[in-house]
């Protein structure tokens, strides 16, 4: 039997836990109490336990919504005339986004939540258009696979999100970028002249 749709002060009460959900995660990550949560949104916890049975599944509805909004940014880009460009982007904005919110780096490295698994699979459906494409510009070593990049931004994630420096991430997201740009061609030196300018 489907669902009976929720009466107005539910639906109210609902959404008013997402917003305060969405305010603390971001803030605190997955770690924050769900009685706080509760008294941001101005409801009991009862409320919130009618609308999400555990902590976790209003994290896994809170942080979906953040990996679909990824989503729909990369998609928007997959076609864009400079993948290279396109790539660059991505990146800038998942670590503003890492940066922003600790949630995002707890949803990218959380184990054992099935309700955020739709929209990873998805994320790693346009990850890998984006990287097969600046692959084809040359921006992105051809070695790399979009699985190499996802376990990358992961590590990348996970030590933003246990460091105590916020500028850590972006130390690491420069690091993370050259490592994946082709190799620059060596240079080989065809002059006869010693270090001194004069031949042996």
């Amino acid at each position: 039997m489907a669902d009976r749709p929720l009466r107005a002060d539910a639906r109210r009460n609902r959404e008013r836990v997402l917003e305060a959900a969405r305010e603390l995660f971001a803030a605190s990550g997955i770690a924050v109490p769900l009685d706080e949560i509760a008294a941001r949104a101005g409801v009991g916890p009862g409320t919130v336990y009618r609308h999400f049975p555990t902590k976790e599944a209003l994290f896994e509805a809170v942080t979906t919504a953040r990996l679909h909004d990824l989503v729909e940014f990369a998609r928007a880009r997959a076609a864009a005339d400079d993948p290279a460009a396109a790539f660059d982007e991505f990146l800038d904005r998942l670590t503003e986004e890492a940066a922003a919110k600790r949630d995002l780096p707890e949803a990218f490295t959380a184990v054992g939540m099935d309700g955020l698994a739709p929209a990873r699979e998805e994320l790693f459906a346009v990850l890998t258009v984006l990287v097969r494409r600046a692959q084809e510009v040359g921006a992105v070593r051809a070695e790399i696979r979009a699985s190499d990049l996802l376990a990358l931004l992961k590590g990348m994630l996970q030590a933003a999100g246990e460091s105590p420096d916020p500028t850590v991430l972006d130390r690491i997201a420069v690091v993370l970028r050259d490592g994946l740009r082709p190799p620059a061609p060596q240079r080989i030196n065809l002059s006869t002249d010693t270090p001194g300018g004069r031949a042996p």
